[in-house]
């Protein structure tokens, strides 16, 4: 139920560049199909991922997606209302559903491959409203009691808020189409497409500020901030993983 959107050519030779780029964390979209919008009472019914890749001119890619639907737990909660916005049945007899567990552990071994196909720390978590989906993630993975949750626990990068600053547009589907990006309405609140495009939206914003980052970066370096010191990315429990020093 995966497939690669793109092959990550200059993988190797991007690496580096990856992991300096955002200090160690490999950026991962995510996007989440719910029954509604308590993370610790409503079911996760949908799971996507969308891998980033680095060329070795150090441009972001849109790589292999992920997509797995999910069982709701035992007692989960299902508001109507959300199932009628995304339109799943969670008790459709042909619905291929995974249980909790099982797609975290699927997804999270894709993740942990490309964390150190990167040579980076951790993964951390791209989403619209991203803070929705790292929710969910972060309740699911306590429930079915799955180690090594390789995001990091708290901090994210929200795609809102990237396409707000650089796009002048919160909403997915307008954020796109300024872009100049192809949306399919149809296919929205459908976990697999809207991480695509988030996927896309981070790539598209972060590009455009390569130079911004090259900037910074050479002011880093005189600084002193680069080197071994900045390898060692801080860990989670260390304080927030996008916190200035």
């Amino acid at each position: 139920m995966s497939s690669p959107a793109s092959a990550p050519q200059g993988l190797a030779a991007g690496a580096a560049l990856m992991s300096r780029r955002f200090r160690g964390y490999l950026p991962v979209a995510i996007d989440v199909e719910t029954g509604g919008f308590r993370a610790a009472t409503d079911a996760l019914l949908e799971i996507a991922v969308v891998l980033i890749d680095m060329d070795e001119g150090g441009e972001l890619h849109r790589g292999a997606t992920h997509h797995f639907h999910v069982l709701p737990f035992s007692g989960a909660r299902l508001d109507p209302v959300s199932l009628a916005v995304t339109g799943i049945d969670p008790h459709h007899p042909l619905r291929p559903a995974l249980p909790e567990r099982d797609a975290l552990q699927r997804v999270f071994r894709e993740i942990r491959r490309a964390v150190r196909a990167y040579d980076c720390r951790r993964a951390i978590l791209v989403g619209h409203n991203a803070a929705f989906d790292l929710g969910f993630i972060n309740a699911a993975v306590a429930r079915a009691e799955v180690k090594r949750n390789p995001f990091h626990p708290f901090s994210c990068f929200d795609t809102a808020t990237l396409a707000g600053a650089a796009l002048g547009q919160t909403v997915l589907a307008k954020a796109i189409t300024v872009a100049g990006l192809s949306w399919e309405a149809g296919n929205a609140h459908n976990a697999r497409y809207d991480a695509e495009c988030s996927a896309e939206i981070f790539c598209l914003v972060c590009n455009r500020l390569r130079d911004s980052h090259r900037n910074a970066e050479s002011r880093a370096r005189e600084l002193g901030w680069l080197g071994a010191a900045d390898a060692a990315a801080e860990d989670p429990g260390e304080g927030p993983a996008l916190a200035p020093p």
